[in-house]
Order: C-alpha cells, then structure tokens, then sequence
C-alpha cells in the first residue's frame, strides 16, 4: 500500500481495531435537509462527540459542517456521487466530484454509489472504474456503496446477491465495501468470505428500536464484518453521540448488545 493512502487509512480507521464507524451523510442532496441534517455543523459535532472514526459528506457541505472540534479528530470522506430522488431516473448515481477535488477539500477517503441491477448499471460500472484508478494514483482511500435497486434484484438483501454486489466492489478496486447487511450471521459470512476486502454494513431505512440497529451491528461484527456506515439511525437519533458509542462499543471493543445497550442508557462507560 501506498504510503499516502496508508496515512490517510489510519485517519479513517481505528488504528487498534482495524475497524470503522463511519456516519454517511449525503442524503441532503438526494431528498433534501431531512430531520437531523438541517443544521450540518451541530450534527457532526455530535459525530465527533460520540467518536465516529469519519464523517462521510459531499463537497459543498464541508465548510458548512467542519469535521473538527474539541477532543479526538473525526476522518473526513467525500462523497463523490450522487442523484436526487425528483429525478426521472433516482437510481442512476452520477458524478458529481473527482478524487483531485476531494483532496483539495481536506478529504481523508472518497466514497461513490453504486446501484447494480438498475438500467444504467454499465455506466455507473464505467464510473467507478475510473474513480478507482484517480484514487489509486493519488493514494486516496475508495468505499464503494454496493446497492442492487433494479428489476434483476428483486430481494436486495438475499445473500447472494448481497454477496455478488460486494464482489464487484473489490473487483473493481474499492479498498472497502459498503453493503446491506442480510439478516444473519451466517448468510453475512458468505458476503465476508466472498470479498478480500474489509467489508462494512449499511444502516438502512430508519429502525422502529434502538436495540434492532445494536443486534443488526453485533450480528454483522460476528460475521466478520469490519465496521459500519450508518446514516439516519444516528443522525435521527434523538441523541447521536451516544448511539455512536454505543455502536463503537460493538465495533472497537467486541461488547455484547446488553453492554451496548447500557452505554445508550447511559448506565456505563
């Protein structure tokens, strides 16, 4: 590994752990300034707080919610993709950035979406073939988020699909892989085993528990699973920087969800 994506891997990883707790939070430009994204420069101080290993946002929106702040630094990752959900083709992911760009903003990582299954799968296939080499020249760190939203994936969280999706996002040079987690511990080692790089959960559409989103992380951490990238069911949560540790808990120090649950509560450190 090049030593300037080396650098930069530590900035977005746990340097003990080699894990990751990663808070996504571009879904402003796909459906808008939705609860917990109006104010950016409060929520990612609550990432910070809470001790998120990164933050993941587009371009336009780093000098409006700065990853800095009191206490441990937060990784910055730019997302490079993106389309708005007004549009005729929502799942057709663009690009709206390059890795040069990123760099110039401060990014530690950059990040793309990428939807197989969908008409536009080639291209989006193209795109990320391309990002994947700038980042490599660069030495900058890629997460590609593997979705399936198309008329081929009729369940996008049945294993081998899951498995297939994660596949094409080291095969195609992604130094770590962003997938929905599939339910269980043993249908998630398939996805692990199947990628030779580290791969981390999505967090999905907002949970109705806490507890549903600790058992999904641990049952994914048990699997092999390097870590998390979790978006609405912390940033909507009605205290992030908790919910952060709670879940790092899982993630860094292999803690049982009881234990987890115990820090959200705030009954433990």
């Amino acid at each position: 590994m090049l030593i300037g994506k080396a650098v930069r891997m530590d900035r977005i990883m746990d340097r003990k752990t080699g894990n990751c707790v990663i808070i996504p939070m571009d879904h402003g430009l796909t459906v808008g300034p939705i609860r917990g994204l109006e104010n950016m420069r409060e929520t990612v101080a609550k990432c910070v707080e809470g001790g998120a290993d990164a933050v993941l946002l587009h371009k336009g929106i780093i000098e409006h919610g700065y990853r800095g702040g009191e206490g441990k630094d937060c990784g910055l990752i730019v997302h490079l993709s993106g389309s708005t959900a007004m549009s005729p083709k929502p799942n057709y992911k663009v690009l709206v950035c390059t890795v040069e760009e990123a760099i110039r903003r401060g990014a530690d990582g950059v990040s793309v979406h990428i939807n197989l299954a969908a008409d536009e799968e080639p291209e989006m296939l193209e795109q990320l073939g391309h990002v994947s080499a700038q980042a490599r020249a660069w030495g900058m760190p890629l997460l590609a988020m593997m979705y399936t939203r198309g008329e081929k994936a009729k369940d996008p969280y049945d294993p081998q699909i899951v498995s297939h999706a994660a596949r094409v996002g080291a095969e195609l040079g992604a130094d770590l892989v962003k997938v929905p987690y599939t339910g269980g511990v043993e249908s998630f080692k398939k996805v692990v085993n199947g990628c030779p790089v580290p791969v981390l959960i999505a967090g999905g559409d907002k949970m109705d528990t806490d507890i549903e989103v600790l058992e999904m992380m641990h049952g994914a951490m048990q699997a092999g699973a390097r870590g998390a990238s979790i978006g609405r069911n912390i940033f909507q949560h009605k205290d992030p920087a908790k919910m952060i540790r709670a879940i790092a808990a899982i993630v860094h120090d292999k803690k049982p969800v009881k234990e987890a649950e115990k820090i959200l509560r705030g009954k433990s450190k």
